[in-house]
């Protein structure tokens, strides 16, 4: 697992364990990335399970657009959902290495690992999100 490694950032708050942070080096802000994939690792079979659910779909197309989010359900478009099945949510994208997740303080943003994806899976991305709705 990679702590370091997304090129652009997306905001968002995301739950997860102490366990699954890790400081980079020279963080003496308590900046830091959550646990995800290299993109070598990244496998076909997990980014298209986690892609796999209609709520996950609607967050991909919330970040296709490039701008960082916070978890907030009602800034995601998911005000109907509960922050920690939104955060489920997330945390099943950046597993599969959907997604890259940085903690500031007690903030987390969130962001589309387009760049790494694209090179692992050259046209899948712009193949899903233009066929979402």
């Amino acid at each position: 697992m990679v702590e370091d490694r997304p090129r652009d950032h997306e905001g968002g708050s995301e739950g997860g364990g102490d366990s699954e942070r890790a400081a980079r080096p020279g963080d003496g802000d308590g900046e830091h990335w959550l646990a995800q994939p290299d993109v070598d690792d990244i496998e076909l079979v997990k980014v298209l399970h986690a892609l796999g659910d209609p709520v996950r779909l609607r967050l991909l197309k919330v970040y296709a657009d490039g701008e960082q989010y916070s978890c907030a359900p009602d800034v995601l478009g998911l005000a109907h959902l509960h922050k920690s099945t939104v955060s489920h949510h997330m945390r099943i994208m950046r597993e599969a290495g959907v997604t890259a997740t940085r903690v500031v303080g007690r903030g987390r943003y969130v962001q589309l690992r387009r760049a790494d994806l694209d090179a692992r899976f050259p046209g899948l991305l712009d193949a899903l999100i233009k066929a979402l709705p």
